[in-house]
């Protein structure tokens, strides 16, 4: 499996990215000449407009509102130069001109001009900056050009399938009326507490759920991760760093009253871990396993999968973040997805591995692998893990570089994320392709000590 997913895979490469968050216009100038090679973009328009039109025609007419911008940018430091150099060249002469008569008038002129360049590199250049880089913080990432075109998932290439489908010599039933048989899953009371697309785990419930995080987290920490539980609470900068923000404002839950956001997933937080710091290679790869609930507004749901578990406003997740040489990425990402899947084979639950197409991915991803779980309500298979190579996008929004070797220049990392896995989809999975014809569920043995029990429903569980 590995072999074929590393096929398609690319030779890394440092690719563009947008810039840093916009702080405030007079720190911009120097934020957008460290963070972004706007050269690149101009000299290669047409190209990176090419692979910007693969994800959508949106992303691509965003790029086209650089132009004007961008020209204008260019003029203005054109007008600065040209003044610094008159300043400098009559600066020289002052010093003749001291004790004449046109002396005060020649200085009172240099000051003047000296005045006028600061206006414009403090008022004109940083106006123009603070403009491009909202446009730039708008734009997703460029997409590898191993990702197969298309839009949604129909498009999606299938990478791996493990297992059958679990056939039953019963009608099978919905995870939501399993839970509530059960009494193991209460969404009437979720309801009356917060509203709709909230879910009450309890007893069985709750334990398996908790289970499912030990078992997650001890599996990852088995294999080199680092266990991180991190704030719930972020910044601004933090979600701009990772590309939550400004394009997914809306699925967020902001703080009235601070600067601080629900954590839609862990990856912004444990990315932002290392932001603004230059990182020893010896200490690279970097590897954290991450637990936390999740928070998501619209949740994405347009109009599908909104009942039962699968998209709540609030739920579970343990998030796998790296931060490696750009070398090393690809290599990484089939690492994580293989990280991912064990879990899976580890419970008996069948799925798939697929890589998205170009319009199916992540605002900050390069290249995105899904891992798909099999759920028999719906007969189709649905997203339980997502693991995205963003190359060198989100280093370059939250300045994390490392130092290839002492004295040598910084280099921006490589970020990856995924979820391994998402809890309540995993749940999800397991009472739906575990169900019994009495109405239990069969725990998976990986989670039988952890729950002590071996049947969901029975006398002990």
């Amino acid at each position: 499996m590995w072999d074929r997913i590393l096929a398609h895979a690319p030779v890394a490469s440092q690719i563009l990215a947008p810039c840093p968050p916009v702080l405030s216009a007079s720190s911009l100038r120097g934020s957008l000449a460290r963070m972004l090679d706007l050269r690149y973009v101009m000299d290669r328009f047409d190209e990176v407009r090419a692979r910007l039109e693969r994800r959508s025609p949106g992303a691509a007419a965003l790029l086209d509102a650089l132009r004007e911008p961008s020209d204008r940018r260019r003029a203005i430091i054109r007008d600065v130069e040209e003044r610094k150099h008159r300043l400098k060249t009559e600066s020289r002469s002052l010093g003749e001109l001291k004790g004449t008569p046109r002396f005060e008038e020649v200085r009172s002129g240099l000051r003047a001009l000296s005045d006028e360049i600061k206006r414009m590199e403090s008022e004109g250049l940083a106006a123009v900056e603070a403009e491009i880089s909202g446009i730039l913080l708008g734009i997703p990432n460029l997409p590898d050009d191993s990702v197969p075109d298309g839009l949604d998932e129909k498009d999606a290439r299938v990478e791996h399938v493990h297992g059958q489908a679990p056939q039953f010599a019963f009608e099978p039933r919905a995870h939501w009326d399993i839970g509530t048989d059960l009494d193991i899953i209460d969404f009437e009371r979720a309801a009356k507490i917060s509203g709709s697309r909230f879910a009450v785990m309890k007893g069985a419930g709750a334990r398996l759920e908790r289970a499912l995080v030990q078992f997650m987290m001890d599996e990852h920490a088995s294999r080199g991760y680092t266990e991180v539980i991190p704030p719930y609470l972020v910044g601004s900068d933090a979600m701009r760093g990772t590309g939550q923000l400004p394009k997914f404002a809306e699925d967020a839950f902001r703080v009235e009253g601070a600067d601080l956001w629900l954590v839609p997933t862990a990856e912004v937080p444990v990315t932002n871990l290392h932001a603004a710091e230059i990182l020893d290679a010896d200490r690279l790869p970097i590897r954290y396993a991450a637990f936390s609930p999740c928070f998501r507004s619209k949740a994405r749901a347009h109009g599908r999968d909104v009942r039962g578990l699968m998209r709540l406003h609030q739920f579970h997740k343990v998030e796998v973040v790296q931060f490696v040489e750009p070398e090393r990425s690809e290599e990484a990402l089939a690492a994580m997805v293989e990280d991912a899947t064990r879990l899976l084979e580890m419970l008996g639950l069948h799925h798939r591995v697929v890589t998205l197409p170009a319009g199916d991915m992540g605002f900050s991803a390069a290249r995105c692998m899904d891992i798909e779980v099999w759920i028999p309500s719906l007969g189709t298979f649905r997203e339980i893990s997502s693991c995205s190579n963003c190359r060198d996008f989100q280093a370059r929004r939250a300045s994390i570089r490392y130092r290839p070797a002492p004295k040598k220049k910084p280099r921006f990392v490589h970020t990856l994320n995924g979820s391994a896995l998402a809890v309540g989809r995993t749940v999800i999975a397991l009472l739906e392709q575990h169900q019994r014809s009495d109405g239990t569920v069969a725990v998976p043995g990986p989670l039988r000590d952890l729950m002590g029990t071996d049947v969901i429903g029975s006398a002990g569980g």
